[in-house]
């Protein structure tokens, strides 16, 4: 029985279980923000009666109120870059983690049709205390061998896979990659030091998770330089994404110590064609941005076709 041809009357029960059952139960929209959670949900995360917040924002007010998940890192915002270049990139997932109050929950997310995410978690605070640590500890090394210890985004390997996987046929049309490389990187970690570059690598995910959608996947490369991919946008909607970044950037406050500085990326925009393969694609995306380069830095160029034969 598909869910249109679910009678009123049964629809109405299923929404009063969801809604009166002791597990946690929530829907985020697709721009990731809450439309919907049972009172269980609002127990454990400390959502408010007619509040709507964006996931980022639920887990930012939840670790300063510490209620719900039990965040046990020395970087709280590192942390939540790393969750959030995580958060619905595959169709299912399933995790488990500490809430406060002492609970071991299991978490599912599924992504449906038009880009919501429905989760629904179970108490499991029963299991064997060993058993839990086994599945914790590789849990935890699964997601240290995809991120980047530093800004808690995606890794290489990360960002490489996902875009290995959107050449795979058939091909979602409408995608697009961006490389983005910090702006004269070297002379800030030459004249604020090394620790200085650290805090403005960090603003900087912090930047681009802010720009970004759900659905995109962001990863760091290497060094300054970051890669990002943008499935089923049209060359305007990608452009606007590119051009959030550079203001954002622009208006950004790295570094506390000294309000002054400002700085700013440059960025290779490229469409994702049905031919070009994983080296091709990012060989031309390196070229749109070495040509940002010489044009001037802190703006974007955009390559949409490939080059024709000589």
């Amino acid at each position: 029985m598909t869910p249109d041809a679910l009678p009123t009357a049964h629809a109405a029960a299923l929404l009063t279980g969801l809604a009166t059952t002791p597990d946690p139960v929530a829907l985020f929209d697709p721009a990731d923000r809450l439309s919907w959670c049972n009172l269980a949900f609002a127990e454990v995360f400390g959502v408010a009666v007619g509040v709507h917040p964006t996931w980022s924002e639920l887990m930012r007010s939840a670790y300063h109120r510490r209620c719900g998940t039990v965040v046990d890192a020395p970087d709280f915002e590192a942390w939540l870059a790393s969750a959030a270049s995580r958060r619905g990139k595959e169709p299912f997932r399933a995790f488990e983690g500490d809430v406060h109050g002492g609970r071991w929950i299991s978490m599912t997310e599924l992504k449906l049709a038009d880009g919501s995410l429905f989760c629904i978690a179970h108490d499991v605070t029963s299991l064997r205390v060993d058993e839990r640590a086994l599945r914790q500890a590789r849990d935890l090394a699964q997601r240290e061998a995809r991120s980047d210890p530093l800004t808690g985004l995606g890794n290489r390997r990360h960002v490489m896979d996902a875009l290995t996987m959107a050449l795979v046929p058939p091909r979602r049309e409408d995608s697009y990659i961006a490389l983005v490389d910090l702006d004269r990187f070297k002379r800030i970690n030459d004249h604020f030091g090394h620790q200085a570059g650290d805090l403005v690598l960090r603003d900087f995910a912090r930047v681009l998770l802010a720009v970004i959608r759900r659905d995109d996947v962001v990863g760091r490369i290497g060094g300054e330089e970051f890669l990002v991919l943008l499935p089923g946008v049209g060359e305007a909607a990608a452009q606007a994404v590119a051009q959030r970044l550079l203001a954002a950037t622009r208006a950004s406050v790295p570094l506390p110590q000294r309000p002054e500085f400002r700085y700013s990326c440059s960025i290779g925009l490229l469409a994702i064609d049905g031919t070009s393969t994983l080296d091709e694609l990012l060989h031309r995306a390196d070229e749109a941005l070495f040509a940002a380069k010489t044009a001037g830095r802190d703006r974007c160029v955009t390559q949409t076709c490939k080059a024709a034969p000589a």
